[in-house]
């Protein structure tokens, strides 16, 4: 008997457990509120998702950008086969442009009869080779543009997780070179409803095509009774998935207690859950055209009437958008906002565009916060477990997608400040009416504006000059790249 399986053979699930039984106090009260609750750190986060996929009862919907065939990603495939096998009903829609798996693989994964995979606007990678996608993108650049972007987790319709995080290892802290601090928030109760009836659009649209319709007709779709069992080796083995993390998991209940005696779980009667429709709009404005997401953002932003607080990894900008910030500061609205410096940025592309409109930016009297790679916070934020096994610190980079309006407002979701957020991405974000959890978050953000934690941007200083020359030179050569694409 091998490490790995010697240790899946210790792993019980413990079937006097239950999620209706955890959600028994509250069935009343999920008829007309919504318990909320922040995950700030990606250990909590990544546990919460495991914990809700073993003791699913009938249903995991699964939406997402980024579902990546790492570490993390093999592991939660293989809770959610685990979960099929108990006879969950499990369904998949993920993006077709950032899927990094082969098609053969995502055929394994949706031959269980539990399981189904569909692909949201596929043409431009899975199945293509370069020349397909090089067509795509010449012949109908729009549409290869827009993507789908939502981030949903929804357990038996009644428990949700939205927010930041891709299911990837950089998102759990996972990864041993560069993680984001991001964030999430878990949903139960009357909101699911909205979130439900969003992902039953996303799944039953047009755009979303089953994983089989994507392979030619000479494929064979996989039936051997152990193909799931390698997956399973994997996921248990301690050198992939560390023993005290899954101890963590199977004594996740002891959390859960915590968590409903914490002053950060409350129950609200006004969060709303607001997202895009598939295909987003009808480009007839080029490249703009907004969205829900957008408008629901830009009221929140008029409607300010003392402070916003925005925190986005990626920060381009527009003449409409500097104008609702200038307009707002006019009126005695104090703005800050943070983003990924070019020390701690994942794409150079992106903060090429930032980085042209800086100064404009400024000029429009906002305070900007450029996050630090280094950033203080990441030994409290990141996973122990990472910390313990080896001997530096990987970078840390920011993914959170949040925004604070007066202390009282907290928007928690997936929508980036920049273009393709606003107009070709579809989004979705949890809007909480709630001081509690807007100080609660805004505690969170006054900690990154340190200096530990990053740069404050002024007309006469920026840490660009931090990253080496090589770097500098990439991003200057991307301002090619227009703006409304990035």
């Amino acid at each position: 008997m091998t490490e790995a399986t010697d240790f899946c053979s210790k792993i019980h699930r413990n079937d006097s457990i239950s999620l209706t039984q955890e959600l028994s106090d509250y069935q009343e009260k999920m008829k007309t509120q919504t318990g909320v609750y922040v995950l700030e750190d990606g250990g909590r986060s990544l546990i919460t998702r495991a914990w809700l996929s073993e003791y699913a009862e009938k249903t995991i919907d699964i939406q997402y950008f980024i579902f990546s065939t790492d570490n993390v990603g093999l592991i939660a495939c293989d809770y959610l086969v685990r979960a099929a096998d108990r006879g969950v009903k499990v369904r998949i829609l993920v993006d077709d442009i950032m899927v990094d798996a082969a098609l053969e693989d995502i055929l394994i994964f949706d031959s269980h009869p539990n399981i189904e995979v569909k692909i949201y606007n596929p043409g431009v990678n899975l199945g293509k080779n370069i020349f397909n996608k090089l067509h795509k993108f010449a012949t109908d650049f729009r549409s290869a543009n827009q993507r789908m972007h939502n981030k949903t987790f929804i357990v038996d319709k009644q428990v949700v997780i939205t927010g930041g995080r891709n299911i990837a290892d950089e998102y759990f802290d996972y990864d041993h070179e560069y993680n984001f601090r991001d964030r999430d928030v878990l949903l139960m109760g009357k909101v699911s409803g909205e979130v439900n009836k969003s992902f039953e659009e996303f799944w039953n649209s047009d755009l979303s095509i089953p994983a089989v319709d994507l392979i030619g007709k000479d494929k064979i779709v996989p039936t051997e009774a152990k193909r799931f069992d390698k997956l399973h080796e994997y996921a248990c083995n301690p050198d992939n998935f560390w023993p005290q993390v899954r101890n963590e998991i199977e004594n996740f209940r002891d959390i859960i207690e915590e968590i409903k005696k914490s002053n950060h779980f409350i129950w609200l009667d006004n969060v709303e859950f607001v997202s895009d429709i598939p295909g987003k709009n009808d480009g007839s404005k080029g490249l703009g055209g907004g969205g829900v997401c957008t408008d629901a953002l830009i009221k929140l932003i008029k409607n300010a009437n003392t402070s916003l607080d925005l925190q986005t990894p990626y920060l381009i900008t527009t003449e409409l958008s500097r104008g609702l910030f200038r307009d707002a500061v006019n009126r005695g609205v104090k703005i800050r906002i943070l983003t990924n410096s070019l020390s701690s940025t994942d794409n150079v592309e992106a903060f090429s565009a930032y980085q042209s409109d800086r100064k404009e930016l400024l000029a429009t009297g906002v305070r900007i916060f450029e996050f630090r790679p280094d950033a203080e916070e990441r030994m409290s934020i990141m996973t122990g477990e990472l910390q313990k096994t080896i001997d530096y610190k990987p970078i840390f980079g920011h993914h959170a997608k949040s925004m604070v309006v007066d202390g009282k407002i907290a928007v928690i979701g997936t929508f980036n400040l920049d273009p393709r957020s606003a107009n070709l991405n579809t989004e979705c974000v949890a809007i909480v009416h709630s001081d509690l959890i807007a100080q609660g978050v805004l505690k969170g953000m006054e900690e990154e504006y340190k200096p530990g934690n990053s740069w404050e941007i002024t007309k006469d200083f920026n840490p660009d000059s931090k990253v080496s020359r090589k770097k500098r030179l990439k991003t200057w050569t991307r301002k090619v790249l227009p703006k409304g694409i990035l």
